[in-house]
């Protein structure tokens, strides 16, 4: 998914929480799936930068050359101004973007 497109706020926003707890029934549920909808993102990000700073790596181990490249501190500052995956994750989730399955809930609905 493009993270770069996403329409979640840049900045810390107070969430209702009876709107978050709505799909679920459950607010300890959401988080939960917010919170690991964070972490892959967090991945995703973090495996896209490593690969983007991945050209700019020096061979030599001299710390006596450490050279600026205006290039890579671009890429770094670009990558912080995005919105953090919690927020992210909270966005997909309040627009419904998110699938996930609850087995435990399943399993106790079959028995019924």
């Amino acid at each position: 998914m493009d993270y770069k497109k996403t329409n979640a706020p840049t900045t810390t926003v107070t969430q209702d929480i009876l709107d978050l707890c709505e799909d679920t029934g459950n607010i300890y549920e959401s988080v939960a799936i917010i919170a690991k909808r964070a972490n892959q993102i967090s991945v995703d990000l973090k495996t896209e930068l490593s690969k983007k700073l991945q050209e700019f790596a020096s061979t030599s181990d001299n710390l006596d050359e450490i050279f600026e490249n205006r290039e890579q501190i671009e890429i770094s500052r670009y990558y912080e101004k995005l919105p953090k995956p919690s927020l992210i994750a909270t966005q997909e989730f309040r627009d419904g973007k998110v699938y996930y399955r609850n087995p435990a809930k399943e399993s106790q609905e079959e028995e019924l």
